[in-house]
C-alpha cells in the first residue's frame, strides 16, 4: 500500500456516512472536495478529504448548512469542531473525532476527545459505546483496504494504555467476600482490549482479579490455578477456530480448572455449539456482570 491513502466515493460513503450522491452534489455546488482523477475520469480521494469530509459530518449533523461550511476555511472548521466536542459530543461525533486523529496519528487530539468522553459518560461507557464502534468502523476501514497496520496498531496501543492507566489509578481494595477471578486468553490470542476493561471494571467492583493478559498456554493456566485458587475463570476467543478446536480449548480449560469459566467470542455462539455446563457463555461486559452476579 502506497504511504498516501487512496479512497474511492463508496469508500467515503462507508466511512463517514454521507451518501455518495451527496458528496457528488456537495462537490458540484459547493466545491466542497476537490478530488483527484484517474485517466478513466474516475473520482479518488485522499486522507485529507476524508479528514475534511468527517469533519463536514459533525458540523452538519450539529445543525450547520453546507452553504456555510462550505465558506469556512480549514482553521474555522477545526476550530468550530474542537468547540463542539468541549460542549456537546454524541457518540458518532467521537467516533469521528477518532478517526481523524488515527488517521493523523495525532496523540494529542485522540487525548482531547477521548477525555471529552470520559468527562461526558464516564470511562467504562466511553470504551463499550465509543471505543468498540469505533473499532467496528476500523474493522470495515480493513476490509476495503483504507487504513495501514501503523494507524491501526497506533490506535489499538492508545487504547490498551489508557486501559491500563485507569486500572493502575483504581484504590484497588478487593472484597475478600467476592469471588476472585483469572482473566486470560487461550494459545494464540492476542486481542486484549476487552479482557482489559472486563479486569477493570471488575476491580473498580471490587472483586478480585488476577490478570494474565495474552496467548496463556493450558499448562501454565494449571498451575497458576493451583497457586490463586480462583472461584472463576474469564477469556475470550477473538480468532476464527473451527468447531473442532473450540472444543478442545474448552476440553483443557476444564481439566485445568473445574469451577465456573465465562467465554465470550462469535464461535461460543455458533449453531450446533455444545458446551459443558460449568462454561458460561457472554455477551460484552454487562452480560459479563450480570452472569458473575447470578451465579
Amino acid at each position: 500500500m502506497s504511504t498516501t491513502a487512496k479512497y474511492s466515493i463508496k469508500d467515503l460513503e462507508v466511512l463517514t456516512n454521507i451518501k455518495s450522491h451527496t458528496i457528488r452534489i456537495w462537490e458540484k455546488r459547493y466545491q466542497l472536495l476537490s478530488p483527484a482523477r484517474t485517466d478513466t475520469n474516475i473520482r479518488h480521494y485522499d486522507n485529507a478529504d476524508l479528514r475534511k469530509l468527517l469533519n463536514v459530518s459533525i458540523l452538519n449533523q450539529n445543525g450547520y448548512k453546507i452553504s456555510k461550511i462550505a465558506e469556512m476555511n480549514d482553521g474555522q472548521i477545526k476550530k468550530i469542531i474542537e468547540e463542539l466536542t468541549i460542549k456537546k459530543s454524541d457518540e458518532s461525533n467521537l467516533i469521528d473525532g477518532l478517526i481523524v486523529g488515527m488517521i493523523d496519528l495525532d496523540e494529542v487530539h485522540l487525548n482531547k476527545v477521548f477525555a471529552v468522553s470520559v468527562g461526558r459518560i464516564g470511562f467504562e461507557k466511553t470504551i463499550t459505546e465509543v471505543i468498540f464502534p469505533l473499532f467496528g468502523r476500523i474493522g470495515i476501514m480493513w476490509q476495503i483496504g483504507v487504513i495501514n497496520p501503523a494507524q491501526e496498531h497506533f490506535i489499538s496501543h492508545f487504547v490498551r494504555q489508557k486501559l491500563i492507566g485507569a486500572t493502575d489509578a483504581l484504590q484497588y481494595s478487593p472484597n475478600l467476600n467476592l469471588p476472585k477471578a483469572i482473566l486470560f486468553l487461550p494459545d494464540n490470542e492476542l486481542h486484549e482490549l476487552s479482557l482489559l476493561l472486563y479486569n477493570y471494571s471488575l476491580r473498580a467492583r471490587d472483586y478480585q482479579t488476577v490478570y494474565l493478559s495474552q496467548s496463556v498456554p493450558v499448562e501454565s493456566l494449571q498451575r497458576i490455578v493451583d497457586i490463586t485458587q480462583p472461584d472463576l475463570l474469564i477469556c475470550t476467543i477473538t480468532n476464527s477456530i473451527d468447531r473442532g478446536h473450540f472444543a478442545q480449548i474448552v476440553t483443557d480449560m476444564c481439566r485445568a480448572f473445574h469451577g465456573k469459566i465465562f467465554i465470550s467470542g462469535a464461535v461460543v455462539e455458533a449453531e450446533g455449539v455444545v458446551i459443558p455446563k460449568n462454561v458460561k457463555p457472554f455477551r460484552g461486559l454487562q452480560s459479563l456482570l450480570d452472569r458473575i452476579a447470578a451465579n
